[in-house]
Formats: C-alpha cells, sequence, structure tokens
C-alpha cells in the first residue's frame, strides 16, 4: 500500500492483494532453487549457511536477499575458525512484489543466485550486467 494525495488529502492506495504463500512453501522454492545450482558450483561453496526470513531489516524493507560474510575471493590464510557466512531470503518483500506463483519461483531463483555470487566475489555491478539484478 501506499500513500496518494488527491485533491481532499492523502489517502491510502490499494496495490492489490499480497500473494499468499507459507513459510514452509517459500522454504521449499528457496531450497528447489539451490538445487537449482550446478554442482560443480555447489561443491566450490565453503563455510555458508542459507537461512530464509520473513522480513528483512526495518531499514531496508523491500531486500530480498542478503549476503554477509567474507567471499571466497577475499579469503586468505587467516580465514579459519570464523563463522558461515550468511545468506537470507526475504519472503515477505519477494511476496509482496510477485503477482502470481510462477513469479515467485523466478524471483526466487534470481535472488538466491545473485546471493550466493556474493559468496563467489561477484559484485552487483556485474551481477545487473548478467541480468540478476
Amino acid at each position: 500500500m501506499a500513500l496518494v494525495w488527491l485533491s481532499y488529502g492523502w489517502v491510502v492506495a490499494d496495490n492489490g492483494p499480497v500473494l499468499e504463500m507459507t513459510r514452509e512453501e517459500f522454504e521449499e522454492l528457496v531450497a528447489e532453487a539451490l538445487d537449482r545450482i550446478p554442482p560443480e558450483l555447489t561443491r566450490l561453496m565453503d563455510n555458508v549457511a542459507v537461512f530464509v526470513e520473513d522480513d528483512p531489516p526495518a531499514d531496508d524493507p523491500e531486500l530480498l536477499g542478503l549476503y554477509e560474510g567474507t567471499p571466497l575471493t577475499d579469503r586468505g590464510e587467516w580465514y579459519a575458525g570464523v563463522l558461515p557466512d550468511r545468506i537470507t531470503i526475504y519472503r515477505n518483500p519477494t511476496l509482496r512484489m510477485c503477482e502470481s506463483r510462477e513469479d515467485v519461483v523466478a524471483e526466487t531463483e534470481i535472488t538466491v543466485v545473485h546471493e550466493i555470487a556474493h559468496h563467489f566475489g561477484i559484485d552487483d555491478a556485474r551481477l545487473h550486467a548478467l541480468g540478476y539484478g
């Protein structure tokens, strides 16, 4: 929903219904997206965990995914005994932006690939150029 100015004042505009999907269904879509990552890439992933949360941090309510950690390209001899990198995929903003289950499947896959790419050291500019904006 958004605020819209009309001649008689501000009103809440309804952008239509938010797509409904349970947390379990969304987690399954994330798992399926992970399963579609080529095995030669998943074998290279190191010390990373993937989570699903309903909502992103309050300061970025439309965030679909977040990578937190040290990319593989930045790890050196010092990298040992650290907590796993964390990839978080956010359910509610994804559901708000999608109009159908098919849209959620596609957007979830793009988001998962995008965050895994960060684990491999690929930055946002390159991801946008590749169509994973």
